[in-house]
């Protein structure tokens, strides 16, 4: 499948600096930096500097580097914010919507980092 990806999408504008962002760390291939409509206490999101429009695009077509980089982005992140497992329960939730089923706001490859409570269940169930 062909994705098509939209570079006039906010996240590419923030990449190209015509937007500003509160950033949390940035590498040779990803950005970090703080949610503008937090939903935890700790809400980064973090997005490849490449034009990937979702997570199976970017599994597929991305370099080894930039996976590297982007998942080490995401461990370096969580350290950082001293939220990984450990014996007092800390934790957080990585999500990466897709598509319209996927409810996928912003047409660029991004995770969410949300921690700092107890996220809640993963999906509320539906009639």
């Amino acid at each position: 499948m062909p994705y098509i990806y939209d570079d006039q999408n906010i996240f590419a504008k923030i990449l190209r600096g015509e937007i500003p962002c509160n950033k949390v760390l940035e590498t040779e291939h990803a950005l970090a930096f703080s949610d503008i409509a937090p939903k935890a206490p700790h809400h980064v999101l973090v997005i490849p500097k490449g034009p990937y429009v979702c997570h199976d695009h970017f599994a597929l077509d991305a370099t080894d580097t930039e996976i590297v980089d982007f998942t080490r982005t995401i461990g370096r992140i969580c350290a950082q914010l001293g939220v990984t497992p450990g014996a007092d329960g800390a934790g957080y939730r990585l999500i990466s919507n897709a598509g319209n089923d996927g409810v996928q706001e912003v047409p660029h490859l991004h995770v969410h980092i949300l921690a700092g409570r107890n996220i809640g269940p993963m999906v509320m169930a539906r009639d």
